[in-house]
């Protein structure tokens, strides 16, 4: 008899992961909610938002696997203390991340957001070219994809620093730890980047207090999560000049509705959080990889420590 892999996402994205399921791992019976067979038989779940009292649909589930990168969506106090929670790490979303990060600090580097004010107010005004060894870039959390970012920026000849919560060591990157290292990280960043996945420890970090240790007029790229972010903090440093530029991809709340104040301030600039979107195919592989490593009595890639929240 065989095991069940349900997948609670998106349906369109489900289908092509039957289809890798199929071809790769056709000794699991890959299932789309709602069509969930047997709930005895479900061993393993990958969802976004998984269904209220896990335990009693699912008795015997052994996984539950995010179908994104983050798990905050996740309430952890739902689900059963021993259950694994794996989120998604695959090739497609740190190459997407990697693509929106080198766009947004190339196009702040070269003052592209401060061009497209000057043509909406038909102004011709050449600024001053400012080398990438010259301009320091800064970024908080240093997982899979703060990494990434961080190897291509140097590539550009950006002064690179990153900051955690635990020491890393990056060749070429100024490595910044703990709260007692923020301070000196934070001083020496002109473009602050924040990968930072949300607990309770990054939720509101963005904040007057945090601005007010940048340089003046530094810049903020926010592709974390929307509450990290405290909004009128960002505008408030944005109009007394302690910021230049802000562009985000993440918001509270999401989506953001009509006539919200960030939408039409002029030196913030909003993607509807698109900056890495999970490849339903390679998703699919890394997923087929960890049902093997969990088989195995391997470590499998992405495992959440839930004591730190990811």
């Amino acid at each position: 008899m065989k095991t069940t892999f349900l997948y609670k996402s998106d349906p369109v994205r489900g289908r092509q992961w039957a289809e890798v399921f199929r071809q790769h791992a056709p000794d699991i019976d890959f299932r789309i909610w709602p069509d969930i067979g047997d709930p005895l038989r479900v061993r393993f779940l990958a969802a976004w938002e998984p269904p209220a009292d896990i335990t009693s649909h699912f008795p015997h589930l052994e996984v539950l696997f995010s179908s994104g990168a983050g798990v905050d969506q996740f309430n952890f106090a739902a689900l059963p203390p021993s259950l694994p929670v794996v989120r998604m790490v695959e090739p497609g979303i740190v190459r997407g991340m990697v693509e929106y990060v080198i766009h947004a600090v190339l196009s702040l580097h070269r003052d592209i957001p401060a061009y497209r004010r000057q043509q909406q107010a038909e102004q011709w005004h050449p600024l001053p070219v400012r080398p990438a060894n010259e301009r320091r870039i800064g970024v908080l959390g240093l997982g899979s994809l703060g990494q990434a970012v961080l190897t291509q920026l140097q590539g550009f000849g950006f002064d690179c620093a990153g900051w955690s919560r635990s020491r890393h060591a990056i060749d070429g990157v100024h490595c910044f730890a703990g709260h007692e290292e923020l301070t000196a990280f934070l001083a020496r960043t002109d473009i602050l980047i924040c990968l930072m996945p949300l607990t309770d420890a990054t939720r509101g970090v963005l904040n007057a207090a945090l601005f007010a240790q940048l340089p003046q007029g530094a810049a903020l790229v926010h592709v974390g999560r929307g509450p990290q972010l405290m909004n009128d903090d960002l505008i408030a440093a944005l109009d007394s000049g302690q910021l230049s530029e802000a562009m985000l991809d993440v918001t509270d709340p999401e989506p953001l509705p009509a006539g919200h104040v960030l939408w039409h301030h002029p030196r913030i600039h909003i993607t509807p959080h698109i900056a890495s979107m999970t490849q339903p195919l390679s998703a699919a592989a890394v997923v087929i990889d960890n049902l093997r490593r969990f088989a195995a009595g391997k470590p499998m890639v992405g495992l959440v420590d839930r004591s730190r929240g990811y």
